[in-house]
């Protein structure tokens, strides 16, 4: 096993938009894939409107990127979990979202996270 490999997990907080933190966290996440490390993300609370399909950014004067986060399959990121009550608490299912992720429960996400090397919290 090449030791060089980590495994590195993203946890995504913040709402898309109002700040640069999760579009720089996906820009960060799409160059360490290029170096093949073990990358997880992770969406928590507002995190998770990254996710959110058919996002109308126009009245904010930017570009959405939350399609972006599909390009992460051809990175071989794949491993995409989400907090089932910050979901469930906006509403929300995996219906709809851009991406496929794992829903699971917070006991579960914090048990894969004492499994990490890094976590990277955007």
């Amino acid at each position: 096993m090449d030791t060089d490999i980590k495994k590195i997990m993203h946890v995504m907080r913040r709402a898309p938009h109002g700040s640069i933190y999760t579009y720089e966290g996906l820009e960060m996440i799409l160059i360490m894939a290029a170096y093949e490390q073990d990358l997880s993300l992770v969406f928590i609370g507002d995190g998770i409107y990254a996710l959110k399909k058919n996002q109308d950014t126009a009245g904010i004067g930017i570009k959405g990127f939350s399609r972006t986060f599909m390009a992460l399959d051809g990175y071989d990121v794949e491993k995409l979990y989400v907090d089932r009550q910050s979901l469930e608490e906006r509403g929300l299912t995996e219906d709809d979202l851009v991406v496929d992720v794992e829903v699971m429960e917070a006991s579960e996400i914090g048990q894969l996270m004492t499994e990490q090397d890094v976590i990277i919290h955007h």
